[in-house]
């Protein structure tokens, strides 16, 4: 986890990615909670008109940024939604599903350290909750971002990711498509993933919301 970070000497452990994981199974999400009763209303779901591009078009809006080497995910910032948050390095839980930050910090990120680290060439992921027992958390909003929209990850190595975004997409946790998420692209990307879709009193969120954004500068 991010308390033992001080350790790294800049190597990248080799471990297998889990591009099998079908969905992030720990943000099951929590029912919004005010003085013990829930609220009538949920986080903003990703209009169709923010479906993410597939094809030439993305593509062609692509702006060149080189690759940085490894370092550890330190902070994450969307300034459109104005979120500002420490991550901690989550790996997989016993039964292989990407784990989550812990829920009882309303604004705290996690960055899947088994993986490439933001800015890297491939695709790094970062996820958090949506919401916990006290209300909103840190990626609430994260339905609402829209494209051309910049995530912002700063790393240990003092250097500095700036993704732009140029799709989100809910997908249900039964028919998440990992290959299409996780995958790599031939360039530095990054997956902001939190739950999404309809919400159910025992089984939590149907699905997940997913941004995707690649890399279009360093600082």
């Amino acid at each position: 986890m991010g308390h033992h970070r001080q350790e790294w000497r800049g190597a990248h452990p080799r471990r297998r990615p889990p591009w099998g994981v079908l969905a992030l199974a720990m943000l099951t999400g929590l029912a919004l909670l005010r003085n013990g009763s829930e609220t009538d209303f949920g986080p903003p779901q990703p209009a169709a008109a923010a479906a993410r591009d597939s094809g030439s078009a993305a593509r062609q809006t692509a702006h060149g940024a080189a690759p940085l080497a490894y370092a550890p995910a330190a902070r994450v910032r969307i300034p459109a939604l104005r979120v500002d948050a420490p991550t901690v390095d989550v790996g997989l839980d016993p039964e292989g599903w990407i784990e989550a930050p812990p829920p009882q910090d309303a604004n705290l990120a996690g960055w899947y350290q088994n993986g490439v680290s933001p800015g890297q060439n491939g695709t790094a992921v970062v996820v958090g909750h949506v919401d916990n027992a006290t209300g909103p958390a840190v990626f609430f909003g994260l339905g609402a971002v829209g494209k051309g929209q910049r995530v912002e990850v700063d790393r240990f190595d003092g250097r500095t990711a700036v993704f732009e975004v140029y799709g989100v997409e809910v997908y249900a946790k039964e028919d998440f498509p990992g290959s299409r998420v996780y995958g790599g692209t031939g360039r530095p990307e990054l997956r902001v993933i939190t739950c999404g879709g309809g919400y159910d009193r025992d089984s939590g969120y149907a699905g997940n919301v997913v941004v995707f954004a690649r890399l279009v500068a360093t600082r």
